[in-house]
């Protein structure tokens, strides 16, 4: 669905309009494929670019996942040392699954609201 004002501006052209259309409307420039060319080699870097990232975090997370396997087990050591007490504060300090949720939505409410401001 196009909208009247932009068919109307379609229809409507004055002088100024023509003589730059005049000026713009020659036949396409021949280069043998350079267009082409470019054009492909940017597709190509455009799709590496993509790709580096997710490629460089396979690469990171197979490389550090023997020191976070050590880390784990290191944790797991150090919290049987800790006392029985100390572990029963840190379940009721944690917030429950109710408040997680709400502060979730709230923080959907609030981005989706700064983002119908931006428009």
């Amino acid at each position: 669905m196009t909208s009247k004002i932009i068919n109307m501006a379609e229809r409507i052209k004055d002088a100024e309009d023509r003589f730059l259309e005049s000026l713009l409307d020659s036949a396409p420039v021949a280069d043998d494929g350079f267009s082409a060319r470019v054009v492909g080699k940017i597709r190509r870097r455009l799709w590496l670019q993509r790709l580096a990232l997710p490629v460089a975090v396979l690469i990171g997370g197979g490389v550090a996942i023997k020191p976070l396997v050590g880390l784990v087990t290191a944790v797991a050591g150090l919290s049987s040392l800790l006392p029985k007490e100390l572990l029963g504060v840190t379940t009721e300090v944690i917030p429950q699954m109710p408040t997680i949720v709400l502060g979730a939505m709230l923080l959907v409410a609030c981005l989706l609201g700064l983002r119908t401001l931006e428009d």
